[in-house]
C-alpha cells in the first residue's frame, strides 16, 4: 500500500501511465480531455485545433490550470454546428441547449457536465460585444452599395430594419454609448428615406424605453416584409452564408476575419428572426425602382389576410375587393332640365351666341374603363332640389367654359430661357396668388378658402378662428340685444344683424388649437358658404353659422384631438380624422357619428372624399393610405409605399387618381381602380403639407415646410430629373441614398417664398391657384 501511494500523487495530477503518449491530452486536466474528445467525436476540427493551441500556449507556465466553466460553455456554444447544416449553430438558444445535446446522442457525462455549468447559448455570447453589429452593418452597407445598379433598389430596403434591430439590441443589452455611436455613424445614410422613424429611434436609450414603446414592440414582434426578385434573393443568401455575391472591394476583411464572422452571425439573427422575404418571379429590371417599397414594411397588421397568399400583399388585397365605381355622381333629370332651362334663358338675356355650347358641359363624356354609380348607389340626400342647387350647376357650366386650359406637356421639350419657353410657361403653368399671414405668435396650423373665393379662414394655436373677406366686404354678425321670437324669416334675420362690420371676424369657441377648417360646398362657386366646420385638439368638431357668426353645434365622439375635417362634395355629410386611430362620418342633422372607419395602426391625420361621395380616403401615421366604402364602412383599397407619416391627400376631379404626401418628402400618385402606385414624385426638401389637382386632373400643385410651391405633371412619366436652368438636359441625377438634388423629371416649376411654409394650396374651378401660409420671422437674436 505504501509503495503505491506516491504513484497516485504524481506531479501535475496526471497519471504516468500515459506519459509516453504523443497527444496533447497527456498534459491537460480531465475536464480538458473530455472537451477535446467531444469536439473530435463530433468532427469540430477547427474548435479542437483552437483549444489545443490555447492549451499548448499555457502549458509552460500554467500547466496545472484548467479551462474555466465560462470558457468551456462559450467554446461549445459558439463553435458547435449541426453536421447536416454546417451554417446552423446547435446551441443557438440557451433554452434548447440540453435538448440539442440529448438529440445528438452525446455521452451522459458530457450532458451532465454542460448542465452543471448553466445554460447559455450563442445568442447571449455573440450579443455580449457590441462591435459585431457595427462590423456587420458596415459590411452589409458596403455590399449593397457595391452591388450592380439593377439590384440596388431592392437591396437598399433591407438596411433599415437591420439598422433598427441592431440599435434596439444595443439599447436592451445596456450598451448605451455603443448605441449612440452606431446611430451617429450609420443613420445619416438612411435619413433621406426614414427621417421620422429614425428620429423616434434616437430617443430610445434605455431598456425601459424599448419595452414601453409601441413602434419598437411592433418591430420586435412582427416580421418586416422585404420584397425581392429571385436572383436578388439568391445573391443576398450567397453573401450572408459564404461571403460572396458581389461584395464591394475595399470593404475590409469581410467574412474572412473573426469580426466578419461575428458580424455575419448578427445579421443572420435579424434575418432569421425578424425578416420575411416576398420573393417575386419578376426580374430585377422588370420592376420600377420605386415599386419595391410598395410591399415592404411591417405589413401583417396593415393588410387583412387573404386566403390566396400567406404573405401580406397589398395588391392581392386590392384585387380581392373588385372594381370601384369611380365615375361622376349622377344628376337627377329634374335638376338637369331646370339647369338647361336657366342656361338658355341666360344666353338670351346676355345675347351671347356662344352660350348655346354651354349645354355640352352638363353631359360630360364617359371616361373609358370607369364605372359610374347609379342614383341608387348614392348616399341619402333630400329628394327635391333647391334654388342653390340650380345655381351651383349653372355656375359649374360657366366655370368649365371659362376655364384656363393648362397643358403641362408643353413644358417638356422647350428651353425655358427662350421666347418659346415664355409662351410654354403661360400655357403650362397656372397663375398663383399667395396669401401670407404675418405676426402669428404661436402659429396658424391651417388655412382654407371658400369655394366661391369670397372668404378665407385660418385656425390658430390660440384656439380661435379668423375669417377674412377676400372681396373687402363687411362681415356682419348678430346684435346682442335681439330676441329669438323676433326671427320669423330671412327678412327679419337681416334686421337684427349688426349695422357696423369689419372685413375680418374672430370666432371663439374651441379650447385647444384649431387644426383643420372646411367651408360648406353646397353653393359651390355660385354663392357664399353658409357654414364652416372646424376641428380642434379639444376632441370636438364645431359647426359655425356664417350668417350669424356663431357656433351652432359641437360634435363630440372622438376621445383624442381631431386632426382633420372635410365636407362631402354635396354637403350634409362630413368626415373627421383623429388621434384615436379612427375616421368618422357625421351628418349635420344629428350629433352622433354615423360610421366609424377603424383599421389604421396610428393617428388618422387626413381625410378626403371622392368627388362622387361614395368613397373616403384616409392617410395615417402608420405610413399607409386607405380607401373606404362610405356606406358599408369597409376598407376597399390599401396604399403602401410611403416611408413616413402621411400629412395630406388629394383626389383628382375625374375621380381616378389619389395623391398622397407627408414626412418622407415624396408625393405618391396612385391609381384608385387597381390600387397600384403610378409613380413617385420627389423634389421637396421638407414635409409636404397640402396638395391640389387642377380642374382637368393634368397638374398637381403641392406646398410644404420648405417654403415652396411646386407644380407637377400628372401625366408625365417621371423618373430621374434634369437641370431646369435651361431646357437642355445637363446631368442625370443618379438614384443614390444621399442625393441632395432628388427632383424627378415631372417637376414642372418651383415657386419659392421668403420664409412662408405653405399650409394650403387650392385650385379654383377655373384653374387659378391660391396658396396660404404664415410667415416665419427670422430670429431677432
Amino acid at each position: 500500500m505504501s509503495a503505491a501511494t506516491p504513484a497516485a500523487s504524481s506531479s501535475g495530477g496526471v497519471s504516468p501511465v500515459n506519459a509516453s503518449a504523443p497527444d496533447i491530452t497527456q498534459n491537460v486536466s480531465s475536464i480538458d480531455r473530455l472537451v477535446l474528445e467531444y469536439l473530435r467525436s463530433r468532427g469540430h476540427k477547427d474548435a479542437e485545433r483552437a483549444l489545443n493551441e490555447s492549451l499548448e500556449s499555457g502549458s509552460v507556465d500554467e500547466s496545472g490550470k484548467t479551462v474555466s466553466a465560462e470558457d468551456l460553455i462559450k467554446t461549445l456554444a459558439v463553435y458547435a454546428q449541426k453536421p447536416s447544416r454546417p451554417g446552423d449553430n446547435v446551441l443557438k438558444e440557451s433554452a434548447n441547449v440540453l435538448q440539442e445535446l440529448t438529440a445528438m446522442g452525446n455521452p451522459t457525462s458530457i450532458q451532465n457536465l454542460i448542465a452543471s455549468l448553466g445554460t447559455v447559448g450563442a445568442e447571449e455570447i455573440l450579443s455580449a460585444d457590441p462591435t459585431d453589429k457595427e462590423e456587420g452593418f458596415r459590411e452589409l452597407e458596403a455590399w449593397v452599395e457595391g452591388s450592380l445598379d439593377m439590384y440596388k433598389p431592392e437591396f437598399r430596403p433591407i438596411l433599415f430594419p437591420i439598422f433598427y434591430h441592431f440599435h434596439l439590441d444595443l439599447v436592451q443589452r445596456g450598451f448605451k454609448e455603443a448605441a449612440r455611436r452606431f446611430y451617429a455613424t450609420y443613420s445619416p445614410s438612411l435619413a433621406p428615406m426614414h427621417l421620422a422613424p429614425l428620429h423616434h429611434l434616437s430617443t430610445l436609450l434605455l431598456p425601459s424605453h424599448v419595452q414601453n414603446d409601441d413602434d419598437a414592440q411592433r418591430f420586435k414582434n412582427e416580421k418586416y416584409v422585404i420584397r425581392m426578385s429571385r436572383s436578388g434573393f439568391s445573391l443576398l443568401v450567397g453573401w450572408l452564408t459564404e461571403g460572396v455575391g458581389g461584395e464591394a472591394s475595399g470593404a475590409g476583411d469581410g467574412f474572412s476575419g473573426e469580426k466578419g464572422k461575428r458580424g455575419r452571425a448578427a445579421i443572420m439573427r435579424v434575418v432569421n428572426n425578424h425578416l420575411r422575404f416576398d420573393v417575386t418571379s419578376a426580374s430585377a429590371t422588370a420592376v420600377s425602382p420605386n415599386a419595391w417599397e410598395e410591399s415592404t414594411g411591417l405589413l401583417s397588421q396593415l393588410i387583412p389576410q387573404t386566403s390566396a397568399s400567406a404573405t401580406p400583399n397589398p395588391h392581392a388585397f386590392n384585387a380581392s375587393k373588385g372594381e370601384l365605381k369611380l365615375g361622376p355622381a349622377p344628376i337627377s333629370e329634374e335638376l338637369r332640365a331646370e339647369t338647361e332651362r336657366v342656361i338658355r334663358e341666360q344666353s338670351v338675356l346676355d345675347r351671347d351666341p356662344n352660350s348655346q355650347y354651354d349645354l355640352q358641359f352638363l353631359r360630360p363624356p364617359a371616361i373609358p374603363g370607369v364605372i359610374s354609380p347609379a342614383e341608387s348607389d348614392m348616399l341619402p340626400y333630400p329628394q327635391s332640389f333647391k334654388t342653390v342647387d340650380v345655381q351651383r350647376e349653372v355656375e359649374k357650366v360657366r366655370d368649365a367654359r371659362k376655364r384656363i386650359r393648362l397643358e403641362p406637356s408643353a413644358l417638356s421639350s422647350v428651353d425655358m430661357n427662350s421666347v418659346q419657353g415664355g409662351a410654354a410657361r403661360a400655357r403650362g403653368l397656372p397663375s398663383i396668388c399667395a396669401y401670407t399671414l404675418h405676426d402669428v405668435g404661436e402659429g396658424a396650423p391651417c388655412c382654407t378658402f371658400s369655394p366661391d373665393l369670397t372668404l378665407m379662414a385660418a385656425g390658430f394655436s390660440e384656439s380661435y378662428i379668423r375669417l377674412w373677406s377676400l372681396k373687402n366686404e363687411k362681415l356682419k354678425g348678430l346684435r346682442n340685444d335681439f330676441s329669438l321670437s323676433s326671427v320669423k324669416d330671412s327678412g327679419s334675420l337681416s334686421k337684427i344683424q349688426q349695422k357696423e362690420g369689419n372685413t375680418t371676424r374672430k370666432l371663439v369657441g374651441h379650447s385647444g388649437p384649431v387644426y383643420s377648417l372646411s367651408f360648406d360646398p353646397l353653393g359651390g362657386s355660385a354663392a357664399p358658404p353658409r357654414y364652416l366646420l372646424s376641428a380642434s385638439a379639444d376632441a370636438t368638431t364645431r359647426l359655425w353659422s356664417l350668417d350669424t357668426m356663431t357656433n351652432v353645434v359641437a360634435f363630440r365622439g372622438h376621445q383624442n384631438p381631431v386632426w382633420d375635417v372635410q365636407w362631402s362634395p354635396m354637403g350634409i355629410y362630413f368626415a373627421t380624422a383623429s388621434r384615436d386611430r379612427t375616421a368618422r362620418l357625421w351628418s349635420t342633422d344629428r350629433t352622433s357619428c354615423l360610421r366609424i372607419y377603424a383599421g389604421h395602426l396610428s393617428d388618422v391625420d387626413c381625410v378626403r372624399f371622392h368627388p362622387n361621395s361614395l368613397y373616403l380616403a384616409t392617410g395615417s401615421g402608420d405610413w399607409t393610405a386607405r380607401l373606404w366604402d362610405v356606406q358599408r364602412g369597409a376598407c376597399v383599397r390599401v396604399f403602401i409605399g410611403h416611408q413616413g407619416s402621411l400629412s395630406t391627400l388629394a383626389i383628382s376631379p375625374d375621380g381616378r387618381y389619389l395623391a398622397s404626401a407627408g414626412e418622407d418628402l415624396a408625393i405618391n400618385l396612385w391609381d384608385l381602380g387597381s390600387g397600384r402606385r403610378i409613380k413617385k414624385m420627389t423634389g421637396h426638401t421638407a414635409s409636404v403639407y397640402s396638395l391640389s389637382f387642377s380642374a382637368e386632373s393634368s397638374m398637381l400643385v403641392s406646398g410644404g415646410a420648405d417654403w415652396t410651391v411646386r407644380c407637377w405633371d400628372v401625366r408625365g412619366a417621371g423618373g430621374p430629373g434634369k437641370s431646369r436652368e435651361s431646357g437642355v438636359v445637363e446631368s442625370i441625377i443618379t438614384r443614390t441614398i444621399d442625393d441632395e438634388n432628388n427632383e424627378t423629371s415631372d417637376l414642372l416649376a418651383t415657386f419659392p417664398t421668403k420664409r412662408t411654409p405653405i399650409t394650403n394650396v387650392h385650385f379654383t374651378p377655373r384653374n387659378l391657384c391660391l396658396v396660404a401660409g404664415n410667415f416665419l420671422a427670422p430670429d431677432s437674436r
